[in-house]
Order: structure tokens, then sequence, then C-alpha cells
């Protein structure tokens, strides 16, 4: 080993660890994100499912809330025939990384009437 050659790979090794750090945090935060993202699909065809039995709205949105991220918003909506079901909830992280997730659900109502109910 030449004397130039002392502590490179030392060097090396310090150059690449925060790389490979940084790499699988970032990793962590996909799988979390994505993980909350399915959360929220869940939560949105939950809440479509609850509205379209005709139940009080409230039962719909507690039923969306109940399967949701933490912090999560719901809206329910009647429009037509159709029960909307939207779900928005930050990413998980610091600060959400500024990320809003968002899933929505439709459903056909069962009880056939076209008016809004409430």
């Amino acid at each position: 080993m030449r004397r130039s050659d002392r502590g490179s790979v030392t060097v090396e090794a310090a150059m690449a660890l925060p790389a490979l750090v940084v790499f699988t945090m970032a990793l962590v935060w996909a799988l979390a994100a994505a993980a909350a993202q399915i959360q929220c699909v869940d939560a949105a065809r939950a809440g479509a499912r609850v509205a379209a039995r005709s139940e009080p709205v409230a039962a719909a949105e507690a039923a969306a809330r109940a399967a949701a991220p933490e912090d999560a918003m719901v809206s329910v909506e009647r429009a037509g025939e159709m029960w909307r079901v939207t779900v928005r909830a930050p990413a998980p992280g610091p600060g959400g990384m500024g990320l809003t997730l968002r899933a929505g659900a439709a459903a056909l109502a069962e009880d056939g009437m076209g008016a809004a109910a409430s």
C-alpha cells in the first residue's frame, strides 16, 4: 500500500454514509406516505358505503374519520343520486412536507331519491 493511499477507504465511507442515510430516510417517508394514502382511500370508500345506505351524513363522516389518518378532513356531499366522500390529510413527516394526500369515492344512493338529503 502506498503512503498516499492511507485513509482513503475511511474518507470514501465518510462520504457515502450520509448519502445512504438520506436515501433510507426518504424511502421510509415514501412508505409512510403510501400507507397514509391507502388509509385515505379506505376511509373515503367506507364513508361512501355508509352514505349510500341512506344513513345520516354524520354517520358517514364518522365512518370515514374512523378509517382515516390522524388530522384528516372529511367531506360528504350528495349530487343527484350519487354520494361523494372526499378525505384530505397532511402527509406524514415533519410539517407534512407541504403535501396533502387526497382520496375520493362515490356511491349510488340506495334510496332512489334524486334530491339531496341531509
